[in-house]
């Protein structure tokens, strides 16, 4: 299915991005991986170089660009380097995101500043560059890694400027499957109805016990990749959820994704 398709993934060097990645790598794509982690991190997991040599193993073609999101020339360059080596870019991911769960009264402007480059601004640039060479493929998609809109105030009481920046995300992916329903460009986001075992939820969020109620990353994987195999032109416009995505696709047993076989899981955020 994904064979000789090129890939283009921020943050993608672990978590949820490097599991998307490992899936279509499986099955034949050409994988880019866009980060910044080029040296071991002794808290967080893996590399762009890594992360490419498991592609490699998987049965892909993989590329490490080391690219911050927030600078306009590294995007350009990592792009430029996509299609030189593989010859254009067929699916792009927005996965990279920063997250601090402060409320407005204690978060420092730095904090907010880098969530509101790295998600929102960050998926807009990296979208906007990479929007000439979806424009060429057969069967392109834009996938964002956001939830559905949801102005339940709980959602801004505790922690606004994080819902800012992800729904700023969600937003954009309305907004250019509007834009680019012309040129046939699927344009959709996916939100898991669980949290998700990642660095995120060990190093900032809730550590091993809520790692225990958490599913693995390839459950969004698996859902990311059925949306990709849908006819771009048909399939856009849609705040996904990686367990209704399953199901539509006959997949109702979910039990072999969570960490703990059993556990009670933990429901994610915005839901």
């Amino acid at each position: 299915m994904f064979k000789g398709k090129t890939v283009f993934i921020t943050g993608g060097s672990r978590g949820i991005g490097k599991a998307i990645g490992l899936r279509l790598a499986r099955e034949g794509a050409n994988v880019v991986i866009a980060a910044k982690t080029t040296e071991p991190h002794p808290r967080l997991e893996g590399t762009i170089f890594s992360a490419a040599e498991e592609m490699e193993k998987a049965g892909g073609h993989a590329l490490g660009v080391k690219c911050d999101i927030r600078e306009e020339a590294d995007v350009v360059a990592a792009i430029e380097a996509a299609v030189a080596k593989f010859g254009g870019i067929d699916i792009l991911i927005n996965n990279a995101s920063a997250i601090n769960l402060s409320p407005v009264s204690i978060l420092p402007l730095k904090q907010y500043d880098l969530m509101q480059d790295i998600n929102t601004r960050g998926t807009y640039l990296v979208s906007r560059h990479c929007i000439p060479h979806l424009k060429k493929s057969a069967n392109a998609h834009i996938l964002t890694l956001s939830p559905p809109l949801n102005l339940d105030k709980k959602w801004f009481s505790h922690f606004a400027p994080y819902t800012i920046s992800k729904f700023g995300m969600s937003m954009l992916t309305l907004g250019m499957a509007e834009e680019l329903r012309k040129d046939g460009i699927g344009v959709n986001s996916l939100w898991p109805r669980t949290t998700i075992a990642t660095a995120a939820i060990m190093n900032v969020l809730g550590g091993e016990e809520l790692m225990k109620k958490s599913r693995k990353p390839e459950i969004v994987a698996d859902a990311a990749a059925i949306i990709f195999a849908r006819n771009s032109r048909e399939c856009t416009g849609n705040f996904f959820m990686d367990d209704e995505v399953l199901a539509s696709a006959g997949i109702t047993d979910l039990s072999g994704y969570s960490m703990i076989p059993g556990a009670e899981l933990a429901p994610d955020i915005f839901l």
